[in-house]
């Protein structure tokens, strides 16, 4: 993992949901929120989960230190449910992307091999940075393909959802 690696990842988040977001808009609120038995249920649940794991993650890239009984601020849990209305989320998630993009045009080689330390479900964790910031971008690419699923099956089109389109497009 380089931070050339982390600025394109995070270009690419970026990009994706841009996509994503302007696909689901085609939706009605009702067709977003459908139970489509996802693990997170709804595309606008698993869009909202992505949102939350991308802030307790940076959070923790930031070293921010969280209270007790918090992931980050204000999220105590996974599936916590952050915006109800999906315009609020799609600016929440655009205000968010950016903040992840700051973090990554910031990033040095130094300290991608450093250590992150961390709390993971009530324990104290030492790891390489690095593995984390996979963690973030992996699980990031993981649930964007599901919902990519849940908006082919109702009939949307998202497009090229591969990090090398992008990369081109940028050229």
């Amino acid at each position: 993992m380089t931070p050339d690696t982390c600025r394109a990842f995070a270009s690419y988040n970026r990009w994706m949901n841009d996509k994503l977001f302007a696909t689901a808009a085609s939706l009605s609120d009702e067709e977003r929120k459908r139970d489509c038995h996802a693990f997170f249920g709804s595309i606008h649940r698993t869009l909202n989960h992505l949102l939350v794991a991308d802030r307790i993650w940076l959070g923790r890239l930031n070293g921010v230190q969280q209270p007790p009984g918090f992931l980050a601020d204000g999220i105590r849990a996974i599936d916590q449910e952050l915006f109800s209305d999906f315009d609020e989320l799609r600016r929440e998630r655009q205000q968010t992307d950016a903040a992840l993009e700051t973090w990554a045009a910031s990033v040095s080689a130094d300290a991608l091999v450093g250590t992150l330390h961390m709390t993971f479900r009530g324990n104290a964790l030492e790891l390489p940075l690095w593995w984390a910031v996979t963690q973030l971008f992996n699980h990031q690419t993981h649930h964007r393909g599901q919902i990519t699923t849940l908006l082919t099956q109702a009939n949307r089109d998202v497009g090229s959802t591969d990090i090398f389109a992008m990369l081109l497009a940028s050229r």
